[in-house]
């Protein structure tokens, strides 16, 4: 298989495994990080195909989306070698994708890890960003807001994670693309509390 047929299946296999998630991290997510690792990976001069690869893969095993992690993983690998993927390879793919989890706090020590790391972050921004956070807070059992109680509501967390990611992009093409999401977001806030 040459790189653009692993990328066909690798998208295949991540459709099968997300596509009927409902917490925000759904297929279309995964797509969505995808193309635009895809975008500043051409502008930061990475390497195109690994950095597509861990997007793709980049939520399998999540602790937050999977019981079990490290099946998922190992499921993940055993597949990436039934694809051809070399050894080399798979060593990158797990490498990018391994550190882009907002919560673990760390950034990836590969460009395209960081990459990853942008386009996921600039998934939970925007619009869209809004969306997967009431989706994801839905999903959990959260309240939107409350006015006596503020922890563990989805409003909550455009504060503690949301509104820091702007200044967390590890690229310039990133932080030129979080810009106008952030400003999207902080009109969005304005607009729900003056409704509240």
């Amino acid at each position: 298989m040459n790189n653009t047929e692993k990328l066909d299946a690798i998208r295949e296999y991540i459709y099968y495994i997300f596509s009927s998630d409902a917490t925000g991290h759904d297929y279309y997510h995964m797509k969505r990080v995808a193309r635009m690792t895809s975008l500043i990976a051409k502008q930061e001069g990475a390497d195109q195909f690994i950095a597509e690869a861990a997007a793709w893969i980049h939520d399998v095993g999540d602790s937050k989306l999977f019981s079990n992690s490290s099946d998922e993983l190992d499921k993940l690998n055993d597949f990436l070698q039934t694809i051809n993927c070399t050894q080399s390879q798979l060593k990158q793919i797990n490498t990018a994708a391994k550190d882009v989890s907002f919560s673990k706090g760390t950034t990836p020590a590969t460009l395209e890890g960081k990459i990853v790391q942008d386009a996921d972050r600039i998934d939970a921004l925007g619009a869209i960003g809004v969306a997967r956070t009431f989706a994801f807070g839905g999903s959990k059992g959260q309240l939107i807001w409350g006015n006596d109680n503020k922890e563990n509501t989805s409003i909550q967390h455009f504060y503690d994670k949301l509104l820091k990611l702007k200044d967390l992009m590890n690229t310039s093409t990133a932080r030129q693309i979080a810009e106008e999401r952030h400003s999207f977001m902080k009109n969005y806030l304005d607009q729900f509390f003056n409704e509240w």
